[in-house]
């Protein structure tokens, strides 16, 4: 647990900071909601985080609310989310994706083909998909944790700002972004895969050549 004490310290410091923040109004479940929904968007359930940030920027807008400490509590929790699920992909992921039995050798190779794609592109394979898959595909780290809180501090700037700033219209920008990072994700994998194709018709190649003469 030794190397991930930077990052509990960070995410402790970030709290202590939003404590000692005097200019946070309101009740408190509000930010604790805000907390756990941002948190379970960046674990990988899809949804909640997105539509209460949204909410409470425009909330924040009109009534004169104090809009930094809803971006501090989304960062957090989006951050803290985005640990556990790494955490979980770390320690339980690989080893129940390894385990005998049924599609065993399907399941092995879509092992192979994921550490090829997150050795690659770990900085990609982080952001187009969830935690637990960047701990299954064991991606380092410092390279992890540290695109991990860069993204969840764009995330809940881009989004939390946005909604105070110009209000609904961002739903549309938010959505539009998801569609983008699907389609991302499925250039990634057809990209690796075409790799792959690629390589394995070059080796038989070369492999027949001798045969041949």
């Amino acid at each position: 647990m030794e190397r991930f004490g930077p990052a509990l310290k960070a995410l402790l410091a970030f709290g202590l900071a939003l404590h000692l923040h005097h200019h946070i109004k309101g009740p408190t479940v509000d930010y604790a909601g805000l907390a756990a929904a941002a948190a379970a968007s960046w674990f990988g359930i899809p949804g909640p985080g997105e539509p209460v940030l949204i909410a409470l920027g425009i909330f924040a807008a009109r009534h004169n609310f104090d809009i930094t400490s809803v971006v501090v509590v989304a960062f957090l929790g989006a951050s803290a989310g985005g640990v556990i699920g790494w955490l979980l992909g770390l320690h339980f992921g690989r080893r129940l994706l390894t385990v005998r039995g049924p599609f065993e050798r399907l399941r092995l190779n879509v092992l192979a083909r994921g550490d090829d794609i997150f050795r690659r592109h770990p900085v990609l394979g982080i952001l187009l998909t969830p935690p637990v898959m960047a701990g299954i595909y064991r991606v380092p780290t410092g390279v992890y944790l540290a695109t991990n809180f860069a993204a969840a501090a764009v995330w809940a700037a881009g989004i939390g700002y946005g909604a105070y700033l110009i209000g609904p219209p961002v739903v549309d920008l938010v959505n539009d972004m998801g569609l983008i990072t699907g389609i991302g994700l499925v250039v990634l994998i057809a990209a690796s895969v075409a790799g792959q194709l690629v390589r394995r018709h070059r080796r038989r190649g070369h492999e027949a050549t001798p045969a041949e003469r």
